[in-house]
């Protein structure tokens, strides 16, 4: 796997002060109005809870948990967005492929779902394409072993989770997935980083 030329420490422990804050806001706000389910900004801002873990990860402060487990907020928001140090480029690399193959995952039940999409050549549908995907992702290391022929989340397979538990896989991996794509260079701002599944 290639070795990125990864954003100064500097840039990092800055935008990790500036998603602190942001999801401290965001959190007081839920808080005080006790629901933010009508509020889409609102509930975005709090899954950047995700991106800052990450790039805290990045740094090398916190443990990244499973792609089927949020970072706990509140132990997030208490790690010093100062100190630790960068990690190795290869290590981010290879977190981003997991973090890309995650989201990759999370759009495809959406697509699926919709009916949005046609498949790509070879595949006669959607669990062949995420079959041999996920054996593929496996074989380089990036997931668990695939569990009847899908990613393993929340002990089951994929395929088998809620609504409401896809909708909390594709947060956690669209964010992690954001956060490890800007620390390794792709867009020049933060609000410019392209994420290719």
């Amino acid at each position: 796997m290639s070795r990125p030329k990864l954003r100064s420490q500097r840039e990092v422990v800055d935008r990790c002060a500036a998603l602190a804050q942001e999801v401290s806001a965001a959190e007081e706000t839920v808080a005080a109005r006790r629901t933010a389910a009508d509020e889409p900004a609102l509930v975005s801002a709090v899954w950047r809870g995700e991106a800052l873990g990450t790039l805290l990860w990045g740094l090398g402060s916190i443990a990244l948990p499973p792609y089927d487990t949020p970072f706990a907020t509140a132990d997030v928001l208490a790690v010093p967005t100062a100190g630790g140090h960068l990690r190795d480029g290869a290590e981010v690399a290879h977190e981003l492929a997991v973090a890309r193959l995650w989201h990759w995952r999370a759009r495809t039940a959406a697509l699926h779902g919709a009916r949005a999409t046609a498949l790509p050549d070879g595949y006669s549908s959607f669990e062949q394409l995420i079959g041999a995907t996920a054996m593929r992702g496996y074989e380089r290391g990036l997931i668990a072993q695939p569990l009847r022929g899908d990613f393993r989340a929340l002990g089951t397979a994929y395929r088998q989770l809620s609504q409401a538990r896809l909708a909390e896989l594709h947060s956690i991996a669209h964010e992690r997935h954001h956060a490890l794509a800007w620390l390794t260079g792709t867009g020049s701002e933060w609000a410019e980083v392209l994420l290719e599944t």
